[in-house]
């Protein structure tokens, strides 16, 4: 009998996790367990991960955003990735992804896995090819090897390249940008290389039985991405999307949860095609999206150029958010790289939620519009999504605490306030006001559709002073 949520779950158990998680989004118990049971849903929760502080993915539930981290063979070490951790738990990540590539994996893993409260995804295949010197090296023996090593360690979902097969390979000659996943490269080169089908969709039924055992969470990898408009939809890419249908059945055999990772570069009016193909094609499994990029032209603003399409992705119903930072195609994010690519990301899974009109998501809007309209700065910063941005901004040219009750900001001044003249006016009774006030601790929203941002239970992370400085008033809960 599989230890997993989804196995649970189909037996009727409402467990600890789904508690937790049902009282995170406001949900029924209940109905958190039908959404797991069906597949609907996921709660990446490794039994071996003691300081997670449970969550869910699933289109029915608050849109969520992971924030990926790691180190590379040039730059980085522990104490950096100690630094990111923090930050991206401290911005808002509902999961991160260690991406690591350089040296003392097992270290910085572990370290992540003992401080981390939220869940915490790899992709395995990197690390056997850094342990094998080479992509063509690599074995089916190694990777399960690698794959059960680090379920033990505590890694709550894994990127599993399993998708992408031998026949799929020619349907990629045509593109402009070929294949631009990591993991779908050095997985192409080893079928090159041996004249052999994926040993990873070789070992599924061995990987199944791994996570089984843990309760990991596949994230199969989208190997064939477009890696630019003019690759997207193609049929590379919808080739190994029916495979990936394929696999998430299989893995709901063994009782493992499942979600699908998408594209990639889109242009606008095909991002909602993308999502409907794969909520069809792989049976409602969560969709979890890199973006999707709407324009190609804007190196070093790819945070916005994704977040755009990472929007419309959510409203469409994709159900988690892989962030884009302004390094993307250029470098290694930095701290404050992922403290921008949060921000963005944030913004749009909310937006994402107040167009689905999902319960309460729109009272934190309307809760700062109030604070907006009635000059109260102070109320204004601490509703913000980034208060510390928010506050720094308004200083930079009206610093002083008497300005904190002004009627204006140096954007209009005092004479051309549109909102200061609007209030003059209906106090002279020209017009009427309508006073409202938006109770947030009634609110019905889940947890990230209410400030701060910062939510998850900081469990055993590392103190601030021990991992980069934030100003005195923070976001939220560290």
């Amino acid at each position: 009998m599989a230890n997993t949520q989804i196995a649970a779950a189909r037996e009727g158990t409402i467990t600890e996790e789904m508690e937790r998680v049902a009282e995170r989004e406001n949900r029924d118990p209940e109905f958190v367990r039908e959404q797991v049971a069906d597949g609907q849903a996921v709660i990446p929760a490794n039994t071996n991960h003691d300081a997670l502080d449970p969550m869910i993915i699933g289109r029915e539930f608050s849109t969520k955003v992971n924030a990926n981290i790691g180190n590379s063979e040039t730059t980085s070490d522990l104490e950096t990735e100690l630094e990111k951790l923090h930050t991206a738990v401290h911005y808002g990540a509902d999961t991160v992804m260690d991406l690591g590539t350089g040296t003392d994996l097992d270290e910085i893993r572990e370290t992540h896995l003992e401080y981390s409260p939220v869940p915490l995804g790899t992709v395995p295949l990197y690390e056997a090819v850094k342990q094998a010197g080479s992509p063509e090296e690599i074995t089916k023996e190694l990777l399960l090897e690698i794959i059960e090593k680090q379920a033990e360690q505590g890694v709550d979902y894994m990127t599993i390249h399993a998708g992408i097969l031998a026949e799929h390979l020619p349907l990629t000659d045509g593109r402009k940008t070929g294949i631009v996943s990591r993991g779908g490269s050095i997985m192409a080169k080893w079928m090159e290389e041996h004249g052999e089908q994926n040993p990873l969709f070789q070992a599924f039924e061995g990987i199944c039985e791994i996570f089984a055992e843990h309760d990991v969470t596949f994230s199969l990898g989208d190997s064939l991405r477009p890696g630019c408009l003019a690759d997207a939809c193609d049929e590379a890419q919808y080739a190994e999307l029916d495979t990936l249908g394929e696999l998430t059945r299989r893995a709901w055999e063994y009782d493992v949860q499942v979600m699908v990772e998408g594209p990639g570069h889109v242009p606008m009016h095909k991002i909602a095609e993308n999502v409907q193909r794969q909520q069809n094609v792989c049976d409602g499994a969560p969709f979890y999206v890199l973006g999707p990029l709407v324009t190609d032209v804007a190196p070093g603003y790819d945070h916005i150029t994704s977040a755009i399409g990472a929007a419309m992705a959510a409203q469409a119903g994709a159900a988690m958010l892989c962030y884009v930072t302004p390094k993307e195609h250029l470098g290694l994010p930095e701290e404050e790289d992922v403290r921008d690519g949060l921000a963005a990301y944030r913004i749009a899974a909310h937006a994402g939620d107040v167009a689905n009109e999902r319960p309460g998501a729109r009272d934190w809007d309307d809760a700062l519009s109030e604070a907006r309209y009635d000059f109260d700065w102070r109320e204004q910063f601490r509703l913000a999504l980034d208060p510390d941005r928010a506050r720094e901004y308004h200083d930079q040219t009206l610093p002083g605490d008497n300005y904190k009750e002004a009627r204006f900001c140096s954007m209009c001044g005092v004479e051309f306030c549109s909102m200061r003249i609007d209030q003059d006016a209906r106090e002279d009774g020209e017009m009427e006001r309508l006073d409202t006030e938006t109770d947030l601790e009634a609110s019905p929203a889940a947890e990230v559709n209410l400030p701060p941002v910062g939510t998850h239970d900081s469990g055993d992370l590392p103190p601030v002073e021990e991992c980069g400085e934030y100003p005195a008033e923070s976001a939220g809960d560290d």
